[in-house]
């Protein structure tokens, strides 16, 4: 699917004054679709809700589905003068939400995704939003840093001295290299599916603000006990989905969750990198699914 095709299916909502590229599959289609139960999914670092597009036919079958590129991603505004700070992005998710009259959800989140996931349980653990979280699937993401695999690129973007410039000199050589590393089977790693993954990064001036979004790895450290308190705290019944060759984002870190998550049922995928909806989409579904 071309970006344009993807950006086609939503359309933007603006959340403290701010446009957020939303799709929200109850638009444009029969009314049972709302009756359906909602799911919402928070994508990864440093792509968009474009990394769900395999999936969404099959997710859409059963659930309302919503997805929105946060704030600095995809279609969505990118500002110079903004912190980009994972607390913020769970600030515009659960106002977009609220707006789109979203008061019960099943919550899903990849990659970066699972740290905006992480605040808006530790807010929902103390009773401080109106948003009932019937079920939490958490997929690939480094929550536990301490045990997270970091590439040099993403060292380097994180980094306050180099990260201006290595978003400056970074070009889609550069990008599709790094991508390519985090997949397991190299086959589905396609030259164009690359391209239309970094014409969504490029979109509005994106790589003059990829350094900003970087600072999450550091916020990671700054508020592990308030994230992996929430985990540890919840009493949402869990799915945890793990690509098993995941370079970064590593076996370590969910063998640690499934002890820590109280009510967690751990499912592995086999030879699958960092992004098993886009690598091992039916495999990955059909366990999103059960």
């Amino acid at each position: 699917m071309t970006a344009q095709k993807w950006r086609n299916k939503g359309e933007f909502v603006t959340v403290f004054g701010r446009k957020i590229f939303v799709i929200d599959t109850a638009v444009n289609s029969n009314s049972s679709n709302n009756k359906k139960e909602t799911l919402v999914l928070l994508h990864g670092y440093p792509t968009s809700s474009y990394d769900y597009y395999k999936v969404l036919p099959q997710l859409s079958d059963r659930y309302r589905v919503i997805l929105h590129d946060h704030l600095g991603f995809g279609f969505s505004d990118k500002p110079l003068d903004y912190s980009y700070s994972l607390i913020e992005q769970a600030d515009v998710a659960l106002q977009l939400w609220k707006q789109l009259g979203i008061k019960e959800v099943t919550l899903l989140a990849h990659d970066y995704g699972t740290s905006v996931c992480t605040e808006i349980l530790a807010r929902h653990n103390k009773e401080q939003i109106n948003l009932q979280i019937n079920a939490l699937i958490v997929c690939n993401g480094s929550v536990h840093i301490e045990l997270s695999q970091l590439r040099t690129i993403q060292k380097l973007l994180k980094n306050k001295y180099t990260g201006k410039w290595v978003a400056k000199l970074t070009n889609y050589a550069i990008f599709s290299k790094n991508l390519r590393n985090v997949y397991y089977d190299k086959t589905q790693a396609t030259e164009k599916e690359f391209i239309e993954i970094w014409t969504q990064l490029e979109h509005n001036n994106g790589r003059a603000v990829i350094h900003f979004l970087s600072s999450y790895m550091v916020e990671r450290y700054t508020f592990w006990h308030r994230w992996i308190g929430a985990l540890k705290e919840t009493k949402i019944p869990t799915k945890i989905i793990w690509a098993k060759k995941d370079p970064v984002a590593v076996v370590a870190i969910a063998k640690l969750l499934s002890t820590e998550i109280p009510n967690n049922k751990l499912y592995w995928i086999e030879n699958c990198g960092h992004f098993p909806m886009l690598e091992s989409p039916e495999e990955w579904t059909a366990l999103v699914l059960k």
